[in-house]
């Protein structure tokens, strides 16, 4: 599998994690108090879905693709969680039809009021170039060419003593749970008081329940895991099927939102009909 996220830009995987993003930081706006959001590995913000790339996997058209055509038929307590995520992406694009897809920083930065602030970090020299591109003249948004792993350490906490964060890596390499674990800690212990938010591929099964459980052994508590498979493994080895998100501190109203936006976006996305399923568990409840 090819992790340069070109080729898998609006995809399930972006749409389930970009609609929850895009819940949480609405949820934030509740009080005036500014945020900051922190977007670990940003990538390079905006994804062509004409390119090559995005038009040999067309990944996007099981993701946002289906997505938009299936709006127009969406219960109505479903809609209005999903606009604000939709209205982002339709402000990329024409009137009709999608050729643009925003990555999460420009979502992000989208949604934002005058004064929250963006820090998204991005490490590979060419992806940094370009996405500081899309925020040239931003005074709300930082930019940094920076390991996001080594970000979660050193950007936290916020003066602003409320945040996000967004920690999306490649999984590139199988020990991306291990970082995982170790930032959520490192994230926890500077940041207690922040909302932290674990995206990983539903791809090795044993690997995701191992991860888990591990998050159950950390004690750190109130972690929302919430997952999306859209087709079943069936004897398959690391394909991927699904994709998660772990969650430190979710906002209060994100559980029943999700009650209302899972079921329908499984509908949605799943490759066949009732081929799919989804998950919202505690790990570790709130106290």
């Amino acid at each position: 599998m090819n992790y340069r996220h070109i080729y898998h830009a609006g995809n399930f995987a972006d749409v389930a994690k970009h609609i929850i993003l895009s819940r949480v930081i609405l949820y934030m706006q509740r009080k005036e108090k500014a945020f900051r959001v922190f977007d670990t590995h940003a990538g390079i913000g905006l994804y062509d879905l004409s390119s090559e790339e995005a038009q040999k996997t067309g990944e996007w058209q099981g993701g946002i693709g289906r997505l938009l055509e299936a709006y127009v038929n969406a219960p109505k307590n479903v809609k209005p969680l999903l606009e604000p995520y939709l209205d982002v992406v339709r402000s990329f694009n024409e009137e009709e039809g999608i050729r643009q897809y925003p990555g999460s920083p420009l979502i992000t930065r989208k949604l934002l009021r005058n004064q929250d602030r963006l820090t998204a970090l991005e490490l590979h020299p060419d992806d940094f170039e370009t996405l500081q591109s899309h925020f040239e003249g931003d005074y709300q948004a930082r930019i940094t060419h920076l390991d996001g792993w080594l970000g979660v350490k050193s950007h936290m906490p916020p003066k602003e003593k409320r945040g996000v964060t967004l920690v999306d890596p490649p999984f590139e390499v199988f020990h991306e749970f291990f970082n995982h674990l170790k930032g959520m800690k490192e994230a926890n212990e500077r940041f207690s008081a922040g909302t932290h938010m674990m995206w990983y591929p539903i791809k090795n099964r044993q690997a995701c329940d191992e991860f888990r459980t591990e998050l159950y052994k950390t004690k750190i508590p109130a972690i929302l895991d919430i997952s999306l498979e859209v087709r079943p493994q069936k004897g398959r080895v690391n394909t991927f099927d699904g994709t998660g998100l772990a969650i430190v501190n979710p906002p209060y109203a994100l559980e029943q939102e999700l009650k209302l936006i899972m079921p329908w976006l499984k509908s949605v996305l799943e490759e066949n009909k009732g081929s799919g399923q989804y998950k919202i568990n505690w790990i570790n409840p709130a106290p």
